[in-house]
């Protein structure tokens, strides 16, 4: 049998780099020896997206991408397909539990500055998948053609209409391939949702792969590892990914698919996070839901873009906050890549920035009250505020220049609540400025007064026994 399968192997290899591949990324590909629970959400995105591949193309096969059949078709393959109820959840839970990994994987990212140490390009292709996979999701949503799902796309594909000189609406129209959401933009997004996302998708995924192990992976402390080889060529400071990380990504994907058989079994609503209410009745233009909003993995970008009154300056900060994720590494230039090493300031920085991200996310599934909608404007500010350190904190800085920086970022800040100040909302705005206040405070002065922003010192090399 050993002579038959070797002999099977060395076949494929005179006609397919099989075993080369197998080495490249598996076998002889050394990882460093300190990844922590961190270095799992890599792997489990990548079991997250086959789940969805094969889940969306067992829905594909009973679907009707049509505005009179949408919503019936998929009630069909909850009651009638054979376990196309437990196919259906595994798709929508899989979809939410995509944006948790990936969410995860970019904040291990951050924390780690995986960004650092010509790893440009991966962090750039990483932004991509996650630029896609906001597309794929917005596109797969409208599908169900439910309530939430057609007016959440009109009023998203609306956004693109506050493009001035005649752009917006063109590029809505073709969107929409109609005036309104309709049978056409229905086929188009399946098309774009099975077919060409996917692939881009595939795609994005292979070369992000492809361009961490040329530069190799980054680790909790940092260490380059292959910078450092023995007399063989083998990373001192690195084991085998296979059997080493294949067997712990094991562990990782046993523990997460019980969480995800426990939400696809029991919950698959989740309170409506997952699956909303609005979405178990067929569309109708005719009837607006009470609140319209998208689902929770955009909702933190939709909070920037809602506490903004005018349309155009809202579409413009909501792209412009995803855009600062994608210049991140040549905002941070700070020598020191890993937490462990940096400030006690720069901890407390990216803790708060994770906090601002996760209420912000709150802020946009709630009706957009006054109050609500001074603490969007006030965590808008955070966000921003964010990058702007990081940038700050990015060199060794002269006092003076933080002391410039925060009477800059101050007069911003009152110039903003001049343009928008309302005389009925003016105490409530006065209170919320104490919020960016403290917080520029904090980050910016407390640097020349204190040595909260020392970082420890990193050892020139590390070696893990």
């Amino acid at each position: 049998m050993k002579m038959m399968w070797c002999g099977l192997v060395g076949w494929i290899d005179d006609r397919f780099p099989l075993t080369e591949l197998w080495n490249e990324h598996l076998a002889k590909y050394y990882a460093p020896k300190n990844f922590n629970f961190w270095y799992y959400f890599g792997s489990l995105a990548i079991l997250v997206l086959v789940i969805q591949l094969l889940s969306g193309i067992w829905l594909a096969m009973s679907y009707k991408p049509a505005a009179d059949l949408a919503f019936g078709s998929v009630e069909y393959i909850m009651r009638e397909v054979n376990w196309g109820w437990l196919i259906r959840y595994m798709h929508s839970t899989g979809a939410s539990f995509f944006f948790i990994v990936v969410y995860l994987h970019m904040f291990r990212g951050l924390i780690y500055g995986s960004y650092k140490g010509k790893r440009e390009l991966i962090w750039l292709l990483g932004m991509g998948i996650y630029l896609v996979l906001m597309a794929e999701a917005f596109m797969g949503y409208l599908l169900p053609w439910g309530q939430m799902s057609f007016w959440g796309a009109q009023v998203i594909i609306s956004l693109f209409g506050a493009i001035p000189f005649g752009i917006g609406d063109a590029l809505a129209l073709w969107i929409r391939g109609d005036y309104v959401v309709s049978d056409a933009t229905l086929n188009r997004f399946f098309a774009l949702h099975v077919v060409a996302l996917p692939l881009a998708l595939l795609g994005l995924v292979v070369f992000h792969i492809m361009a961490l192990h040329q530069i190799g992976s980054n680790n909790p402390d940092g260490v380059e590892i292959k910078s450092n080889k023995d007399e063989d060529g083998i990373p001192r400071d690195g084991i085998p990914f296979h059997p080493y990380y294949t067997v712990k990504d094991l562990k990782g994907a046993v523990v997460f698919l019980f969480l995800f058989a426990i939400v696809v079994f029991f919950i698959p609503e989740f309170g409506g996070w997952f699956l909303e209410s609005d979405n178990f009745e067929p569309a109708n233009p005719l009837k607006t839901p009470a609140h319209i909003v998208p689902l929770w993995y955009f909702t933190p970008f939709y909070a920037i873009l809602r506490a903004i009154p005018n349309k155009l300056t809202g579409v413009i900060a909501m792209g412009l906050a995803i855009f600062m994720l994608f210049v991140l590494p040549w905002l941070d230039r700070h020598p020191v890549k890993s937490i462990r090493y940096r400030s006690a300031l720069f901890k407390l920085l990216v803790m708060l920035f994770a906090v601002t991200f996760v209420v912000l996310g709150y802020l946009g599934t709630r009706v957009p009250t006054a109050l609500y909608s001074e603490l969007g404007i006030r965590m808008g500010e955070l966000y921003f505020s964010f990058f702007i350190i990081m940038w700050v904190y990015g060199q060794d800085r002269r006092p003076a220049f933080y002391f410039n920086t925060f009477l800059v970022v101050l007069v911003a800040l009152l110039c903003i609540d001049w343009i928008r100040y309302d005389p009925s909302k003016g105490a409530l705005m006065w209170k919320s400025l104490l919020m960016p206040l403290v917080y520029h405070v904090v980050f910016l002065l407390a640097p020349v007064f204190t040595s909260l922003n020392e970082s420890r010192p990193v050892p020139e090399r590390v070696v893990f026994k």
